[in-house]
Formats: C-alpha cells, structure tokens, sequence
C-alpha cells in the first residue's frame, strides 16, 4: 500500500481498505478519496534514530492528500532518521459519525507507540485538516463523545491548519455557513484545541502563509497563544506570501525553507 514497508489494520480488523482517486498514480502523487477501514503505514528510514513520527495527511476531511502531505514528508522524515507511521483515516460523515478522524488517530498513536520504533520518543506531523487532526491529540476529548484512552505526542509540527476558525462562533469569515457533511462541521465544533489543550502540552513547531486563501493566518496566532498560555513552548514562522498546501514541493517561494528550519528546531529541542 503506497510503497509502506508495514501495514498495521487499526480497530481489529484484517486489513486496511481505501479509495484512491487515481490508481496508476504514484504513491508520493497519492489522493485517497474514500476510507471503508483505516490503516496505519509504515515507513523505516536507514539509518533509525529511534525516535518515530506519526503523518497526518490534509484534505479537508473529505479527502486525503497523501502522496504530497503524507508519502512525501514520510520520505523526508526517513532521511532525518524517524520511521515514519502514516495515517489513512476515515472521515466524518454519515457513516462514521463525527469522531472517527480522532478515534483512528488515537488508535495509530496506541500502536505505534507499541510497536518498537518509537523507544525514544514519539511525535506528530500534521498538515492543514491534518495539522488539526495533531492538535486535537493534544486536547481533551469531548466529553459528549464519552472517553478516550489519550495518547499526547511528545512533539508537534504543524502547518497551514484549520485550528478553531471552523467552529461555530469562532468564525473569522463573518457569516461563514456550516460545512458540509453536517459531520464534519460537528467535529470543527466540538473539536477546538486551542481551547482545549491539556496543561504543559509538548514542543510545537508552527508554520502557515499569512495570505492563506483557505485557512487564515489568525488560527496559527490562535495555537500560538494557546501552547504558551497551556505552558508549553512553540516556534512560530508565518511566511507573507505562500499558497495554502504548501507542503514540500513550492520550491520557488521562500516557504520551501520551512523543513530546514524544522530541523534546526528538532535538533534545537532534542528530539533528532
């Protein structure tokens, strides 16, 4: 499955099943457009430091991008040295209810903190609805979705993220109508982690456009102020003119600096 060296089912089932909205494209160009049964893929650098990453792919919870936000950082991550877990979850709809991205991400951090790779430290990579997806993981669950066994990174990067400015109330788009599935615009509501962070939350590297057409700048301000104010500390770039999905390949704009400054910052706080 996209070139993973392991595949891990998540929730007991016997294997893992996804759409892709292009089966003849490569893995690093990869779209996943439908998630029948999440599944968790590993990728194993050569040289391990010991430590591992958790990917978390961006597409709006509708979609997933990843190839360029999930099989393209997994490679970039390998040659600093982390095996790379990549996330296909499913997406809050009718289906699976508004819970389900969390629940599966909760699951993949379980396992793969079980799984021998990560004996030195875990962390996460998420970027846009992926970048919230890692927030959340270090907030409460919402108690009107019961209880979870939570599972903290002991890092976070996160980029170009659709952190509360979705949430009914918390708009910065006035007027901003609800999104659909009516699934997905419940979890922006319930799932806000720049108010509901746990206390010292872990190192966060931050990085957004701050002409960001589809996500505005002020949910990176949003995180920023939430981490210190929780305690924790985080390092906040905001580049003047980037498209949003920046990911790895704008390689004509300034904004393809941002993985060489987060590795100076993962080398910075101990954890490359």
């Amino acid at each position: 499955m996209l070139g993973a060296d392991q595949v891990w089912p998540l929730h007991g089932a016997a294997t893992g099943a996804f759409t892709l909205e292009d089966n003849t494209a490569p893995p690093e160009q990869a779209v996943v457009t439908a998630v029948e049964r999440p599944v968790l893929l590993g990728y194993a650098p050569d040289r391990p430091n010991g430590r591992a990453m958790l990917v978390l792919g961006g597409g709006g919870y509708v979609a997933l991008m990843a190839g360029r936000e999930g099989v393209q950082i997994a490679r970039w991550l390998n040659r600093l040295g982390y095996y790379v877990f990549l996330l296909i979850h499913r997406f809050p709809d009718a289906s699976n209810g508004p819970s389900a991205p969390l629940d599966d991400a909760h699951a993949a951090m379980a396992l793969a903190r079980s799984s021998g790779f990560a004996r030195e430290g875990m962390g996460v990579v998420g970027l846009s609805s992926g970048g919230h997806l890692a927030a959340c993981l270090a907030a409460d669950y919402p108690a009107e979705w019961g209880k979870a066994d939570l599972q903290p990174p002991d890092i976070l990067v996160i980029g170009y993220a659709p952190i509360s400015t979705n949430a009914k109330g918390r708009t910065v788009v006035a007027d901003k109508p609800p999104l659909p599935p009516v699934e997905k615009q419940a979890l922006y509501d319930a799932l806000q982690p720049d108010a509901q962070l746990l206390s010292e939350p872990p190192p966060t590297f931050i990085v957004y456009a701050g002409n960001d057409p589809v996500v505005p700048v002020e949910n990176a301000h949003r995180l920023h102020r939430a981490l210190r104010d929780a305690g924790g500390s985080a390092e906040l770039h905001i580049f003047a003119d980037a498209p949003h999905g920046f990911a790895l390949d704008t390689t004509d704009m300034p904004v393809s600096i941002w993985p060489t400054l987060c590795e100076a910052w993962l080398r910075q706080v101990g954890f490359l």
